[in-house]
This record gives structure tokens, C-alpha cells and sequence, in this order.
């Protein structure tokens, strides 16, 4: 079973940049299809971003498109997260997950594994 573990969150100003990385254990990385979720205050989690199991399909929700970046490196075990642009509205706990499934999907209920969660805070 693939363990998650995300870094990288943090405070930055409006219009700045933070990367998120999520490490995998487990030697079956490469298998899972990969997923970037959110969760902020009072509201329910959303979807991200999500990467395809070798890195060639990706997709991003649309509040996010053009200003976030989801990658991976396989042979590292690891999923990246670029954000740049920030907004106060980006302010969230991001959520790290993976789903075996054949294709990548935008569900959160259809992820398997799940990070812990790392706190990004974009203030005004």
C-alpha cells in the first residue's frame, strides 16, 4: 500500500508562488493515477488538479487553470504541485491522493489514498 506524505505549504502574499511536493512509499507509485485536492474553511473539498499515471494526461479544475502545474517523477516517487499567482481564495488545507483506477478522474471519492494535508495560506 502506497503511503502519502505532501510538503511545501505555507504563508505567501497575493501573487506570489509556493510548490506543494507529495513523496510516495511503496514501489507501486507508478501504478496510481495522481490527484491534488483542497479543502478551505467551512466549504467541502474540491478538486485540483490531476495527472495521469505516466504523466501524460492532466487536468486541472478551472479556477486554477493557468496559474497551477501538476507533475510527477516516477523514478522519485513523487507528485508536484506549482502554484503560482496566488489568490486569498487559494487559501486551503491541499490534499495529496492517488486512486488505482485506470483513468484519471477529478472524484475525490474515487481516490484511494490520501496525505495528510499541508496548510497553504495566501494573505492580501
Amino acid at each position: 500500500q502506497v503511503q502519502l506524505v505532501e510538503s511545501g505549504g505555507g504563508l505567501v502574499q497575493a501573487g506570489g508562488s509556493l510548490r506543494l511536493s507529495c513523496a510516495a512509499s511503496g514501489r507501486t507509485f507508478s501504478t496510481y493515477a495522481m490527484g491534488w485536492f483542497r479543502q478551505a474553511p467551512g466549504k467541502e473539498r474540491e478538486f485540483v488538479a490531476a495527472i495521469s499515471r505516466g504523466g501524460a494526461t492532466t487536468y486541472y479544475a478551472d479556477s486554477v487553470k493557468g496559474r497551477f502545474t501538476i507533475s510527477r517523477d516516477n523514478a522519485k516517487n513523487t507528485v508536484d504541485l506549482q502554484m503560482n499567482v496566488l489568490k486569498t481564495e487559494d487559501t486551503a488545507v491541499y490534499y495529496c491522493a492517488g486512486t488505482g483506477r485506470t483513468r484519471t478522474t477529478m472524484r475525490s471519492d474515487l481516490y484511494d489514498i490520501w496525505g495528510q494535508g499541508t496548510q497553504v495560506t495566501v494573505s492580501s
